[in-house]
C-alpha cells in the first residue's frame, strides 16, 4: 500500500496535524529514535528507504527535530539497542517496528516506564500497555481480503496450502482472518500452514516440502510477495502444473507488474506498503512537536489489486 492509499482516517489526521502545528514547532524539542528490521528481505528493504527518507524530510520541516534511525538483525539485537536510545542518546520518542512481538515488548516496555513516548509501528507487541500508540496496516483486513479472492478465483473448492510470516500478533491476525473465510467454503480443505518468515528462502524449501507432500495442491495463500517468489521457484523446479493461482502480498512493484502482465499464476495481489514507517514517524512526531495527543491506534486499509486498477500501485520507482 502506497502512500497515496493512506487515506480515511489516518490522511485525514496528518492533513489536520500538518495544517495546525506550524506555529507551535519550536515549543518542544523531541529526540525520536527509530528502531527497526533491518534489509532481510524486499519489504523491510522499503521500510529501511522510507525511514531514512521521512526522517531526512522531518528535520528539515521541524526546527530542533533530531532523527535517529537504527537497524537491527535479530530480535535480541533490537532489544539492546532499543536500551542504547534510551539511556546512551537519551531519546524522549521511540517509534519502533519490532522484528518479533513477544521479545521485544519487556524492553520497550521498560522505556516507556522511563518517560519515552513510544509508537509501535506494524508488528505488536504482546502487551499493548508497553505503548501509547499504534500505527499499523489492516492486518485482518489483509487476511480477508486474501481468503475472499483465493475462494473466488477456485470456485470455492480445492486445495489449498498456506505460508506464514514471522511469529507476530499480525501473522496471528491476518492468518485468523484468512481461516474464517475458509471456514465459510467447506469445499476448500486447507492441507498445512507453515512459516516462512516472509523470507525467499525460507518460503522456497517450505513450499518443497508441501510439493513432497501433497500430490494435488490447487492454490499457494503465500501472504507476502517474497514468499511468493520462493513459491514459485520451488513450483517450477518441480514442474508442477497441479498449482493454478499463487497469491502473495503487500504489493511489491514486481508483484504488481506480473498482475498487471497477466501472469497465469499471480491474477492478484494485496496491500500493505512498508511506507507506513514513514507515516508513523511523520504522526508522532508533528504531534509530539506540538505537544498533541497522539491516537491510540491508526489504521491502513488493506485493498485487493487486480488487473483492472493495478496500474494505480505500480511505482517503478520504488525499492519495493
Amino acid at each position: 500500500m502506497h502512500r497515496r492509499l493512506f487515506t480515511g482516517a489516518a490522511l485525514a489526521l496528518t492533513a489536520m496535524v500538518s495544517l495546525t502545528a506550524q506555529p507551535a514547532w519550536a515549543q518542544k524539542k523531541v529526540v525520536m529514535g527509530v528502531s527497526i528490521p533491518a534489509a532481510t528481505h524486499g519489504w523491510t528493504g522499503g521500510v529501511v528507504y522510507w525511514a531514512k527518507r521521512a526522517g531526512a524530510e522531518l528535520e528539515k520541516e521541524i526546527p530542533g527535530l533530531k532523527v535517529m534511525v537504527k537497524t537491527a538483525g535479530s530480535a535480541s539485537e533490537q532489544a539492546n539497542q532499543v536500551q542504547d536510545l534510551a539511556t546512551v542518546n537519551q531519546i524522549d520518542t521511540l517509534v519502533i517496528l519490532p522484528f518479533e512481538s513477544a521479545p521485544l515488548t519487556q524492553p520497550v516496555a521498560q522505556v516507556k516506564n522511563k518517560g519515552v513516548f513510544v509508537t509501535v509501528v506494524d508488528r505488536g507487541l504482546t502487551d499493548p500497555n508497553a505503548q501509547n500508540a499504534y500505527v499499523a496496516g489492516d492486518n485482518p483486513g489483509f487476511g480477508k481480503v486474501s481468503g475472499e479472492y483465493l475462494a473466488k478465483a477456485i470456485g470455492g473448492k480445492g486445495n489449498v496450502v498456506v505460508l506464514r510470516g514471522i511469529p507476530t500478533v499480525i501473522d496471528n491476525e491476518r492468518v485468523d482472518a484468512f481461516n474464517a473465510v475458509m471456514k465459510e467454503h467447506p469445499g476448500i480443505k486447507v492441507l498445512d500452514a507453515k512459516h516462512g518468515n516472509w523470507n525467499r528462502d525460507d518460503a522456497f524449501k517450505v513450499m518443497q516440502d508441501y510439493l513432497t507432500r501433497f500430490k494435488q495442491i490447487d492454490a499457494v495463500w503465500a501472504s507476502d510477495d517474497d514468499m511468493a517468489v520462493g513459491v514459485q521457484k520451488a513450483i517450477a523446479q518441480a514442474k508442477r502444473s497441479d498449482v493454478k493461482l499463487v497469491l502473495g502480498g503487500a504489493g511489491s512493484k514486481e508483484y504488481i507488474k506480473k498482475v498487471m502482465d497477466g501472469d497465469k499464476l499471480v491474477t492478484a495481489d494485496v496491500t500493505y506498503s512498508p511506507s507506513m514507517i514513514a507515516d508513523a514517524m511523520k504522526l508522532t512526531a508533528r504531534a509530539r512537536a506540538k505537544g498533541d495527543p497522539l491516537p491510540e491506534k491508526t489504521i491502513i486499509p488493506s485493498v485487493l489489486i487486480t488487473k483492472d486498477n493495478a496500474k494505480k500501485y505500480y511505482f517503478p520507482d520504488s525499492p519495493f
